[in-house]
C-alpha cells in the first residue's frame, strides 16, 4: 500500500481561535526554493551532493498525475485488536459525514494518512482534526507531519495512540472536520466524516 510509515514531528492542542497555522508559537516558515535550485546547490560539495540525491531521489521519475502538488488519498482508522476502516478521500467526499464510522467506547486507536508528493518539495505538512458533538466542538489536535521531496511511492502518517470515549455521556455521534496543509497555508483537502462512539462493536 504504501512505503513507510512516519511518527509525527509534535503534536499541540488548540485551546481555541481557528488558526491552524499558529502550531509552534513565533515559528516562521523557511523560504520557498524550488526543486531545481536545490539540487544545484553547493554542487561542489560531494557529500551534500549525496545526501541530496539520497533524500530526493530520482525525482525526474516521479509520477505526476496532475492537480495539487499533494494527493491526500487515504485515512484510515485503526483500533487496537479490531479491523482498520479505510475512506478513499479521492473520490465523493460527501459520503462520509451520512455513513458514520463505528467505534466502541474505550478503546485505543491511531488515525493514518496517505498521502504522495509529486513535484515539488512540501515544506511543514499539519493534519488538523477537529470534533464536533452536536454543533459544538469538543476537540481540536493539529499535527506536524513534516516536510517530503517528490515521490511516486505514498508515505504514511500515523497520530499517536488516543483512547476513545467512555461511558454514557460519551457515546454518541460525532462529526470530524480534517484538513491537510503546509507552512504556506495551501489547503490540500478539506473533508467531513461522522463517527458514531457505541458500548460494543456492531
Amino acid at each position: 500500500m504504501a512505503d513507510d510509515k512516519e511518527e509525527p514531528q509534535a503534536e499541540a492542542q488548540a485551546e481555541g481561535g481557528d488558526d491552524v497555522h499558529e502550531l509552534t508559537p513565533g515559528y516562521k516558515a523557511p523560504k520557498k526554493v524550488d526543486l531545481d535550485t536545490i539540487k544545484h546547490l553547493d554542487s561542489n560539495d560531494e557529500s551534500l551532493v549525496k545526501y541530496k540525491a539520497q533524500l530526493l531521489g530520482q525525482t525526474e521519475a516521479v509520477l505526476d498525475v496532475g492537480g495539487n502538488n499533494v494527493i491526500v488519498q487515504k485515512l484510515m482508522l485503526v483500533p487496537e485488536g479490531h479491523t482498520e476502516t479505510t475512506l478513499n478521500l479521492t473520490g465523493d467526499l460527501t459520503q462520509f459525514k451520512k455513513t458514520p464510522l463505528i467505534m466502541k467506547e474505550g478503546v485505543n486507536y491511531r488515525v493514518k494518512i496517505q498521502f504522495r508528493v509529486q513535484r515539488e518539495i512540501v515544506s511543514g505538512l499539519r493534519y488538523v482534526q477537529t470534533t464536533y458533538r452536536k454543533g459544538i466542538r469538543v476537540d481540536k489536535t493539529m499535527f506536524m507531519v513534516g516536510s517530503y521531496g517528490p515521490k511516486t511511492e505514498a508515505h504514511v502518517f500515523q497520530t499517536p495512540i488516543d483512547e476513545a470515549p467512555s461511558g454514557l455521556v460519551s457515546r454518541g455521534h460525532y462529526t470530524i472536520k480534517s484538513l491537510f496543509t503546509d507552512d504556506d497555508k495551501n489547503v490540500y483537502l478539506e473533508w467531513e466524516w461522522a463517527l458514531d462512539i457505541k458500548k460494543e462493536w456492531e
